[in-house]
């Protein structure tokens, strides 16, 4: 196939292991005057915002250009099948000890939905960015962790060159560089599916998610939307028809210095008449991490800061006596993320265990056992116990005093009386009875006495 793109290719990675990753590159001497984009030979109108709360685009013409032929790359990959839903996930290299949670992502993604639901299902991953070895550390690791998926066609990465993007010193914030990754991502997934639901790389996803989706979009039917929200957090769990995503694509590009692309969606929905918000929950998607942002620019920037109301949960180490996959770890009941510890076939007497690393003094204790949606996979019978006396090693507690029973699954109780709450060193989940299928830890999360009160004196 002709492709005027300078590097366009599909690449086969590991033994019997296909990936698609497309490498789009931008065609120099573009003629600027351009007035309006065309994907697949159609003119889309799009409705241009009043001069004065907008700066319009002068350097269009590569972009606009890059827009124009990305569909003659792609287009072998849209003639395809349709599925119902394109999820689509814009991934970049962040700083710090885990630099992106786009692994976690998709094993939580796919996770969550049925063989039946993936047939419906196409996930498409733009690997943004010019860091050549996270580029292909994570091409590594997605080809081996998600290989049958692959293999079915049901997962595609892309991935546009550096100079595909503004040059520097023109507005290539943290904000624009994503406003314009978004771009690329919703302009190769428009003749994927007919509906594209947009996911951040650091996101959780309730079980059968899908069927949910679908149930919501008929029931709105009748009722005019440009997009639904699934979540409440962001631009994470927003859905759109496919049919609206050229124009919004080329939206982001039109104005991608203005806004960051939460507030840019926003406008685009208000001026295609939708003025409200339109939130369906309960929400299917969460962050990984109890942190928001603190405002536009930090959150383009990728500042965050602890809610005041968050748990504590002090350094410790998690431990079990259930089965344990190769997946879900008995540490992941404990972050203070909606990752989660995942068994089956639990026997009584089996617990999961915390050690805290030091003696704390602990004021409310959370544990959330089952799904998010309806609560499947629950402990049916099991309590909370509070340990004392940390001795050995591997260190355990040499005692245990009840704190409380689980009720359809959860408890959430305050530690009385308070002196019970004194230098525990230990928090133990116990199964009660012998209960066959899965098990769904969520969450265990602690509150410090001392939390507390620093709080108050601040």
């Amino acid at each position: 196939m002709h492709c005027p793109l300078g590097r366009c290719c599909i690449i086969s990675v590991g033994l019997g292991v296909l990936w698609l990753l497309f490498t789009l590159d931008v065609p120099k001497g573009v003629e600027d005057d351009q007035a309006s984009m065309a994907v697949k030979d159609q003119a889309l109108p799009l409705p241009v915002p009043q001069e004065d709360s907008y700066r319009r685009r002068t350097d269009l013409g590569p972009l606009e250009d890059w827009q124009n032929l990305t569909s003659k790359c792609l287009e072998k990959l849209q003639q395809r099948k349709k599925t119902w839903l394109t999820v689509g996930i814009s991934s970049r290299p962040r700083p710090g000890p885990e630099p992106s949670g786009l692994l976690y992502t998709l094993l939580s993604l796919f996770r969550a939905t049925s063989k039946v639901e993936q047939k419906r299902l196409t996930v498409l991953v733009h690997l943004a960015g010019a860091d050549p070895a996270w580029l292909g550390e994570t091409v590594l690791h997605i080809s081996s962790l998600f290989s049958p998926q692959i293999l079915a066609g049901q997962l595609l990465l892309i991935h546009a060159p550096p100079d595909a993007y503004p040059p520097a010193g023109t507005g290539r914030e943290p904000c624009s560089e994503q406003n314009v990754d978004h771009a690329f991502l919703m302009s190769s997934a428009s003749k994927l599916s007919e509906f594209f639901l947009l996911l951040e790389d650091n996101a959780f996803c309730a079980p059968n998610f899908i069927s949910h989706v679908q149930w919501k979009v008929d029931t709105l039917r009748s009722q005019p939307w440009v997009f639904l929200e699934f979540a409440n957090l962001g631009v994470l769990g927003k859905l759109f028809r496919n049919g609206d995503l050229p124009t919004l694509a080329h939206f982001l590009l039109l104005f991608y210095r203005e806004k960051p692309l939460n507030r840019l969606l926003a406008h685009f929905r208000v001026l295609l008449a939708q003025k409200d918000p339109i939130l369906c929950t309960p929400f299917l998607f969460y962050h990984r991490a109890t942190y928001y942002p603190l405002n536009d620019r930090q959150e383009a920037s990728g500042a965050y800061r602890k809610s005041p109301y968050a748990p504590d949960n002090p350094p410790a180490a998690a431990f079990t006596d259930m089965k344990v996959s190769e997946v879900h770890f008995p540490w992941e009941a404990y972050t203070l993320d909606e990752s989660f510890f995942w068994t089956h076939n639990v026997s009584a007497g089996n617990h999961l265990t915390v050690i805290l690393n030091q003696p704390a003094d602990l004021r409310r204790v959370q544990v959330l056992t089952g799904t998010i949606v309806d609560g499947k996979y629950a402990l049916e019978k099991g309590q909370v116990e509070l340990g004392y006396g940390p001795e050995g090693m591997p260190q355990r507690c040499s005692s245990f005093v009840l704190l409380g029973r689980l009720l359809e699954g959860q408890l959430d109780q305050e530690v009385v009386p308070r002196s019970m709450g004194y230098q525990v060193s230990c928090v133990r989940l116990l199964a009660n009875a012998n209960q066959t299928g899965g098990l769904i830890v969520r969450h265990i999360y602690l509150w410090e006495e001392h939390a507390r009160d620093a709080g108050h004196l601040g």
